[in-house]
């Protein structure tokens, strides 16, 4: 188990940000060989299950994630979206929050619990740096991209 945070402030209103970051589809443009699709009709809230598909071939897996906290933000109020990964090999969580920063930026927070099932213990430290190079670049791509 790996659990690493992340944290970019953006020249972003709060409610930009936050759309940028939870438009799922667009995850997989931001993270390599990774398609993405939303399981259920949107819009996205509680319950919302969405599946990464990461890989080419044989070699590719479902990081099924479901939503259990949509909390938008509104007016200058924090958001936070916490999403509970529910695949067979891929399991923990994340959670994403947009807060205000200064300047009208947007301080954001990317938390992520990773386990990826048949990895032993002794992978934990080459999981974390590949976790956080990984979803750093799509988190920044994400703010980065309208």
């Amino acid at each position: 188990m790996v659990t690493f945070s992340l944290e970019r402030t953006a020249p972003l209103p709060l409610d930009e940000a936050w759309r940028r970051l939870t438009e799922w589809r667009r995850h997989g443009d931001a993270v390599p060989l990774t398609r993405v699709s939303v399981s259920t009709p949107g819009p996205t809230r509680r319950g919302t299950v969405i599946v990464a598909r990461t890989g080419a071939g044989p070699l590719a897996f479902d990081d099924r994630m479901e939503v259990t906290v949509w909390e938008p933000p509104r007016d200058d109020t924090p958001g936070r979206c916490r999403l509970e990964k529910r695949g067979r090999l891929v399991r923990g969580w994340a959670e994403i929050e947009v807060h205000p920063g200064p300047g009208g930026r947007t301080r954001v927070l990317w938390r992520e619990d990773l386990r990826v099932r048949p990895l032993p213990s002794v992978f934990d430290g080459v999981l974390g740096r590949a976790g956080r190079y990984v979803f750093g670049r799509a988190v920044n791509r994400l703010l980065r991209r309208p």
